[in-house]
């Protein structure tokens, strides 16, 4: 019998392996997609202006600004992330070792990681609400903008929703014959028959998200700020409240480890950034190294990570085998998050080269040729996936007639071609590591085979498309601006110095404070004024309330408030009774007849006396019985 052919083995042992791996596939692709969710959504989280598009007109705040909605927000809330150096190529392998041997000398002389898992899991706690609490909200409001979208495509005509009308206005295509519609539901669904009552009540409900409760708070000398929170905030940070304390002080199962591990990553793919192309590729390179070193040298990694009970990986359930115990594949929130930092710089360079290459030059003096370059106007990708989706068919073809005479549209998305190839690396690279995995039946290294496919994705395309220059320049320092003219000889600014990440001097500690202010600027305010100082024409009673509810900024310790998303009727006032002992023959002339249930069982106070220029101490108020 002759053996068998070299492609008929190599082809027998093909199936063989194909086989034993094939009850793992589902376990697999759900590892595989729980991998890339936090990767994608955090990478497009951390979208803000690039400092090749023009900054947004600054609003000049008003003492009775209105509360604006979502939808109608274009601007969006510029933030500086904590940048990387090249020192922290160093310090992150050298501080990860020391904290891993630290954990594993740890357990060993514990015994029982019993009592270190709940002083990691409380210590997880805090951050564990913050963060889930966050992803939860955001995907709610995407959920939301897919429902409601601010542009649709409807007959040839691209409609932009107008939310104080309650109405949806045609803008580009074939405008002339078509007619503002009404109906708050986007695209074919607005050929639905609706009620007025209906109507409005879903055009309520289009408006939810932007009607936020804000609440301030001040401590003297300590903190000054404000909280916006609308109903999907309410909704998530409950969630997540109620997510950790289960997971605290009931069970751990895997998906709720999954969900804190997804807001985790989420958010700090939303903190940290890698800075350039150069310094990112410096981390990761070391981090290589590290990850071989505590795999495959030291059973260090892989016991703590199989003794450790906190929500620092994603697991997923192997399926069941006959007379064993469930077991679960893991992988590390690092595997995640460090590659993660450089798939979400490749976007962010994605969004620069968009707004670079629309940039214009105009020449200001023809003798002395000075050029003048003219950046466009940045337009907030928020909710523009779900006007994508609106507008434009599967394979992106929109779904609308354009004309030369039509107004230019803020852009629905932009080329992501660095992006795509990284996370191309990364899914080759995630791939590759399951194969090992399951081969050799021995835990391996995910950086060993990410790294070179995140890398080389990156930068083999960068070369292939001749940018190799312009991507090692591409740097996100803290306070570069670039100049938006240029004469002849002048040098460009050089970019701002990074201190390391773990940097604990002067310098660092101003930055981050700089940094936070930043963040905060739209929610910490100072007002010279109180509200007891303005001019009113109400009753007098009504001056009174203003003057208890008042606050004295000279004298102010502390003070909290809640404001609604509304205009109040009758702001800073209150409902007095019609009724008092000594006058129970009906209420006096000029006085509020409206009355609240709880105003009836409100004791009565002595009343006013108007004509008084110095109001009696509140201690002297007299209680009649």
């Amino acid at each position: 019998m002759t053996e068998p052919a070299l492609l008929a083995r190599v082809l027998g042992q093909a199936a063989y392996q194909f086989s034993l791996i094939q009850p793992m596939i589902p376990t697999y692709i759900h590892l595989l997609g729980s991998a890339l969710f936090p990767i994608y959504a955090g990478a497009h989280a951390s979208l803000t202006r690039p400092s090749s598009a023009a900054k947004p007109k600054k609003r000049k705040p008003t003492r009775s600004r209105p509360i604006e909605e979502s939808e109608d927000d274009d601007e969006e809330e510029e933030y500086k992330m904590e940048g990387l150096s090249p020192v922290d190529a160093i310090l992150m392998p050298v501080l990860a070792g020391t904290t891993l041997a630290g954990l594993y000398f740890l357990i060993k002389w514990l015994g029982d990681p019993a009592l270190l898992n709940k002083i990691l899991n409380a210590y997880f706690a805090l951050f564990g609400v913050f963060s889930v609490a966050r992803l939860i909200t955001d995907v709610l409001d995407i959920g939301h903008s897919l429902i409601f979208p601010r542009r649709y495509a409807f007959r040839g005509v691209l409609y932009h929703v107008d939310a104080h009308q309650k109405k949806a206005m045609p803008g580009t295509g074939e405008t002339k014959d078509s007619p503002a519609i009404l109906s708050p539901l986007p695209g074919f669904l607005a050929r639905i028959p609706l009620s007025v009552g209906l109507r409005n009540m879903i055009w309520s409900d289009r408006a939810m998200p932007g009607n936020k409760w804000t609440l301030r708070i001040y401590i003297h000398r300590i903190f000054a700020g404000k909280v916006r929170i609308g109903p999907h905030g309410v909704f998530g940070f409950l969630a997540a409240v109620a997510t950790v304390a289960y997971f605290n002080f009931v069970d751990k199962p895997w998906f709720l480890t999954n969900l804190m591990g997804f807001g985790f990553s989420y958010n700090a793919l939303q903190f940290m950034s890698p800075t350039t192309f150069g310094t990112g590729s410096l981390i990761l390179g070391a981090l290589f190294f590290y990850d071989i070193y505590f795999v495959f040298f030291t059973p260090m990694m892989v016991i703590v990570a199989k003794s450790l009970d906190i929500p620092i990986k994603l697991v997923f359930p192997r399926p069941q085998v006959a007379d064993a115990p469930p077991s679960h594949a893991m992988l590390g929130l690092g595997d995640v998050v460090l590659p993660g930092i450089m798939i979400g710089l490749a976007l962010r360079f994605d969004l620069f080269l968009f707004y670079l290459r629309r940039q214009k030059h105009v020449q200001l003096d023809e003798a002395e040729g000075e050029l003048q370059v003219v950046k466009p106007k940045y337009f907030s990708l928020a909710g523009r996936w779900s006007d994508h989706f609106w507008t434009h068919s599967l394979t992106g073809r929109p779904l609308f007639s354009t004309s030369q005479d039509s107004k230019c549209e803020a852009p629905f998305t932009f080329p992501k071609i660095y992006f795509t190839a990284s996370l191309i690396g990364y899914v080759v690279g995630m791939l590759a590591t399951l194969g090992v995995m399951h081969f050799w039946g021995h835990a391996q290294p995910a950086l060993l085979y990410l790294v070179p496919g995140v890398l080389g994705s990156l930068w083999l395309t960068a070369l292939a498309r001749g940018e190799l220059g312009l991507m090692w320049g591409f740097s996100e320092a803290e306070g570069e601006e670039e100049e938006s003219s240029k004469k002849g000889g002048q040098k460009e600014k050089p970019a701002p110095e990074r201190s390391s990440f773990f940097s604990i001097s002067d310098r660092k500690a101003k930055e981050r404070e700089a940094r936070m202010n930043e963040a905060l600027r739209k929610h910490v305010t100072h007002d010279s004024h109180s509200e007891d100082e303005k001019d009113t024409k109400n009753d007098a009673k009504d001056a009174k309330v203003r003057e208890v509810a008042g606050h004295r900024s000279d004298r102010e310790v502390f003070s909290f408030s809640v404001e609604a998303p509304w205009t109040l009727k009758h702001p800073r006032s209150i409902l007095h009774s019609s009724k008092t002992t000594n006058d129970v023959s009906g209420p006096k002339e000029n006085e509020d007849p409206e009355q609240s249930p709880l105003e009836k069982d409100k004791p009565n106070w002595a009343p006013q006396v108007h004509d008084q220029k110095v109001l009696e101490p509140p201690g002297k108020r007299l209680r009649l019985n």
